[in-house]
């Protein structure tokens, strides 16, 4: 255990360091930012004067060395546009961004699991059909046009929900959440499930078929052989048997929840990282951006490690069919 959990550590380190090398790169050659930080009217020795203040003039191995520094200290350079320090403008919007993710992961488990179950045990029933024939519809319609039929049917002709904004939030340990009042639920809602439309599909998905393929398994006809009730034989033998798979996909899916959120956020005006991230690239803020990114991978990172590790503790065969390999 201890040497496949060295291995995935050696890992999670190699894919951190290429993603630094790429967001570098990647993020150099998409503008320059000097133009978005002096006015129309500047001289060239205004532009060369800001060039050196920020170190662009230099070559750009240089501004490598200087951005691997700032990584190892925890830095990612100030913000071009807000004056302060980019990470920690990530990290004050990061709890709204998670919330939103958590919230909508929630609804992706409360929907979908017993919609899946439902699909698997009577696969041929007409309400089945129907649940396996929205579910290609969430994986179909696109996410900001969800999102604006969500406010034109909830919020303009319904005026059940709020279309935009946050909601008022409450202080716990230092974080900020909006989940724990009616209105603040009320101004999630929508947002959520907008983000969770396509999780909620792919958990259908899995759960019928892991039902499906559970349902024929011999431990399952000897529990009806015994006469145990339906109830009991789909919590106990085929609802624990297909959760594993179920809840390693979700724990994956989750750092893309965070991920993706950028258009959900443009959409309710939610304030997280994904609407700071726009912002960011739509005025060349390149340590904001630069930020953001690294703030996911290792979020991805991190998230798969922790995945892969409670796999192999819950399935041994993982560990020795990598140790064969």
């Amino acid at each position: 255990m201890l040497a496949f959990i060295l291995r995935r550590l050696m890992q999670a380190v190699f894919v951190v360091v290429a993603m630094v090398v790429l967001v570098f790169f990647g993020t150099y050659v998409i503008g320059d930012p000097v133009w978005m930080m002096v006015p129309g009217d500047a001289t060239i020795e205004q532009v060369g004067e800001v060039r050196r203040t920020f170190g662009f003039d230099q070559p750009v191995y240089v501004q490598f060395l200087h951005f691997l520094g700032d990584v190892v200290r925890g830095e990612f350079g100030r913000s071009y546009v807000h004056g302060t320090s980019a990470i920690a403008l990530i990290l004050a919007r990061m709890p709204a961004t998670m919330e939103l993710a958590f919230a909508a992961l929630i609804l992706a488990v409360v929907i979908g699991l017993p919609l899946g179950l439902f699909a698997g045990l009577k696969p041929e029933h007409p309400a089945a059909r129907a649940i396996m024939a929205g579910s290609i519809l969430g994986f179909s319609l696109p996410t900001f046009w969800v999102g604006l039929m969500l406010i034109m049917l909830f919020s303009v002709m319904l005026g059940w929900l709020p279309a935009t904004g946050r909601g008022p939030v409450v202080s716990i340990f230092g974080l900020e959440t909006s989940m724990l009042s009616l209105d603040g639920w009320r101004h999630l809602l929508l947002p959520a499930l907008n983000l969770a439309l396509l999780k909620i599909s792919l958990v259908i998905r899995l759960t019928r078929s892991g039902t499906r393929e559970a349902a024929l398994q011999d431990y399952v006809k000897f529990a009806r052989a015994k006469g145990l009730s339906q109830s009991r034989i789909v919590g106990v033998h085929i609802l624990k048997n297909i959760l594993i798979p179920i809840v390693t996909v979700l724990g994956l899916e989750f750092g893309s929840l965070v991920a993706f959120s950028v258009v959900t956020e443009s959409i309710f005006a939610w304030p997280g990282m994904g609407k700071l991230l726009l912002e960011a690239i739509q005025r060349l803020d390149r340590p904001l951006i630069v930020a953001y990114v690294m703030v996911v991978v290792l979020l991805f990172v991190t998230i798969n490690l922790i995945v892969d590790i409670l796999y192999s503790a819950l399935d041994p065969r993982v560990r020795l069919s990598e140790s064969e390999a």
